[in-house]
């Protein structure tokens, strides 16, 4: 295959496992608060006393400075996440909305180190646990990245749903953002972590668009931030699963895979950045405090199914007469 080595019928199945299993947690995490507190507080204290320096010790697989950031930072992010969603008054202080971007940018910065590390690396072998191969892919995947970290706009907007679930909504952030995002993280696993990448890069990726797309919109972030915490848990716990157990799958290891993915990711992040700035000048916004898509349909279908307190065309008002005083 062009991205894998072969693919046995029980990796598919466990494929769709994982991919379920993360689905149905964040639901879970998602829809009641005792989840979320049992996920990302109890359960990550128990394993960093009692697991984690075991299993992610220096000879495993996610036994690296990456991977106990990555794990903690997606905690930092799904409990922040949280308190935004369950305190009203952090998430009417406009300020307090910062940290959702803040905490995005600084997980894409981190990629974008390690990918760069990895380029710089020249390496042709196992590395840190798993097979690498430096080239022009990771330069181009890093730059891929900052495209994507740059393009993040519009987080003045988020609001809570009035919901049961109490989601943490943000309507900017729409449909070709999240693309550009998936192509650029798969490319990064695929070049980092590339044995990883058929469970960490697709399943994983998919977990989160899913809800997005077709379970509750409007949520990317908070979905993402959720499935990422939870995998991160499990692959610090079971190292072994995505590299030596029977359901691991190894990439084709082709220097052809790993430019085309990176090239995809580049042109996605760059077309991003071009309708962004098209959209920003036509428009005469500041992407630092307005949002920048309130005209598509996509973005009024999102806040009219979260019913925020203010309405959608008193929000637009004030944001139109901001613009003009």
């Amino acid at each position: 295959m062009f991205l894998f080595e072969s693919i046995p019928w029980y990796s598919w199945l466990m494929w769709f496992v994982v991919l379920g299993a993360l689905i149905g947690l964040n639901e879970v995490t998602r829809r009641w608060k005792a989840g979320g507190i049992a996920f990302f507080i109890i359960l990550p204290i128990i394993l960093t006393i009692f697991v984690w320096p075991t299993t992610a010790g220096a000879d495993s697989s996610t036994g690296t400075w990456f991977h106990w950031v990555k794990v903690y930072s997606a905690l930092a992010g799904a409990l922040g996440f949280m308190a935004i969603r369950y305190f009203p008054k952090l998430a009417a202080n406009k300020k307090v909305l910062i940290f959702p971007a803040a905490i995005l940018a600084i997980n894409i910065a981190e990629a974008c180190i390690r990918d760069f590390q990895v380029g710089a690396m020249n390496a042709d072998g196992i590395v840190d646990g798993v097979y690498m191969l430096s080239g022009s892919w990771n330069w181009m995947n890093g730059v891929a990245g900052l495209l994507n970290l740059v393009a993040i706009c519009g987080w003045a907007g988020i609001f809570i749903s009035r919901d049961k679930s109490k989601d943490m909504i943000w309507p900017d952030m729409l449909w070709f953002w999240i693309i550009a995002y998936d192509l650029w993280n798969f490319a990064y696993v695929y070049n980092c972590v590339g044995d990883h990448s058929f469970y960490a890069g697709g399943a994983l990726l998919i977990s989160c668009t899913i809800p997005a797309f077709f379970i509750k919109k409007g949520a990317w972030l908070q979905h993402r931030a959720n499935t990422l915490a939870l995998w991160m848990m499990f692959t610090m716990a079971v190292p072994t699963f995505v590299s030596d157990s029977m359901f691991a799958v190894e990439t084709s290891r082709s220097p052809v895979a790993l430019f085309v993915i990176s090239a995809l990711a580049l042109v996605a992040n760059v077309a991003l950045i071009i309708y962004q700035i098209r959209t920003i000048l036509k428009k005469r916004l500041n992407p630092l405090k307005d949002e920048l898509y309130t005209d598509h349909p996509e973005y009024k279908a999102i806040v009219a199914a979260n019913t925020p307190v203010e309405p959608l065309d008193s929000r637009i008002a004030a944001d139109t007469f901001d613009k003009m005083a």
